[in-house]
């Protein structure tokens, strides 16, 4: 018995250091509180080549104005704010200007394809508690009514548009405002906005793991790359 004490204390000290240290592995896993959310960047705009008005078709883009949609969503982790970014590339969709006024937008997501940096965490938002990707893949962006009119600069400067859109997420449909910021660049139209949630509007109960919970509001963040088809 004496032989095996020096042992047993010595699994006991480990598993009483991982029930400590689990928040900040948790922590650690998610990348911090530095992942910002999808944003227009200014940085390297050209001056348009095209004309504003017609129907524009969802690219993939380029560093740093690549198309992608995701959430992010803040986290109390042993009383410390923790936020959390999932994004995925895998959009499509288009948009008809006419007159400078948006008349017509719609954006498709691949719910199953948006991605942390915990596999953990991805396959708990995939399940049928929260995304229910399995049944419900895509998740939806439409706008609701026309937009405008406004005058999107030239100059390399963006411009707030405000909206109302439908979002489909779980097979649930809410409207919801949101400020689309909008670059001219080019070949492109680049837009982002942030979609204010709370997640019980589309049946989501946010999850509490007793050292980490989820704050019961957050945001849809979309970033599209568009060119005229």
């Amino acid at each position: 018995m004496k032989k095996k004490l020096p042992w047993i204390l010595g699994v006991l000290v480990v598993v009483v250091a991982l029930i400590v240290a689990a928040p900040y592995i948790y922590k650690a896993a998610r990348g911090g509180d530095d992942a910002p959310a999808a944003a227009v960047a200014t940085a390297g705009a050209e001056a348009p080549t095209v004309e504003l008005d017609g129907t524009w078709t969802v690219v993939p883009g380029e560093p740093p104005n690549t198309t992608a949609a995701g959430y992010t969503v803040d986290e109390i982790l042993r009383g410390e704010p923790v936020t959390v970014v999932g994004s995925t590339d895998q959009v499509a969709g288009e948009a008809r200007i006419v007159d400078n006024t948006l008349t017509e937008a719609r954006f498709e997501v691949q719910v199953a394809d948006i991605a942390t940096d915990s596999r953990n965490r991805d396959s708990q938002f995939r399940g049928e508690d929260i995304a229910d990707a399995s049944t419900h893949p895509t998740a939806t962006i439409v706008l609701a009514e026309p937009a405008g009119p406004a005058e999107i600069p030239d100059d390399g400067s963006t411009t707030t548009i405000p909206t109302q859109v439908d979002l489909t997420l779980k097979g649930t449909t809410v409207r919801k405002p949101v400020d689309v910021t909008v670059l001219r660049s080019g070949e492109r139209l680049i837009a982002s906005g942030a979609i204010a949630m709370e997640w019980t509007e589309v049946g989501v109960e946010p999850p509490n793991l007793g050292f980490v919970s989820v704050e019961p509001t957050g945001t849809i963040d979309f970033l599209v790359s568009l060119e005229k088809r």
